[in-house]
């Protein structure tokens, strides 16, 4: 695990209170350390998950459609989670961006249903025109309870 530990600068130079700690959380390999982007930022007692898609430990586009992409997907938010110490039950909010809504609207909720449980944590659900890469159908996004 990479942690890197800042202090965001203080609105109020009287007090520490105004300080928030910000750690980052990195699994090995981190596809995105060379685009600047944390995996995931644990700040406030909450742990940020930034989106994650259908690939593989090798970096490289699970095959197999939507589905198969988004069940990867989820299974890299896991692995953040946990390499800062969560689960999904620690889970209260999920991003969820798909290209196509109509076609995979059932999938999405078979998803969720594969994941997540009650209490079902708050969603936004969003179609876009694409992704970060041409293949990736799915991007998932979540904001845990640090614990």
């Amino acid at each position: 695990m990479t942690v890197t530990t800042t202090n965001a600068a203080a609105t109020d130079t009287t007090t520490d209170t105004a300080r928030a700690r910000i750690e980052r959380v990195a699994t090995t390999p981190d596809w995105y350390e060379p685009y600047r982007i944390s995996q995931a930022i644990r700040a406030g007692g909450l742990i940020f998950v930034s989106g994650q898609a259908g690939f593989d430990e090798g970096g490289g586009t699970v095959d197999g459609g939507f589905l198969a992409q988004g069940r990867q997907a989820f299974r890299n938010v896991e692995r953040v989670l946990a390499e800062a110490g969560a689960t999904f039950a620690d889970v209260v909010k999920v991003g969820i961006y798909v290209r196509n809504m109509a076609e995979n609207l059932d999938d999405v909720i078979r998803l969720r249903e594969e994941f997540l449980s009650l209490p079902y944590p708050a969603d936004t659900l969003v179609e876009v025109s694409s992704l970060a890469r041409p293949d990736w159908l799915i991007e998932v996004e979540v904001t845990a309870l640090d614990r």
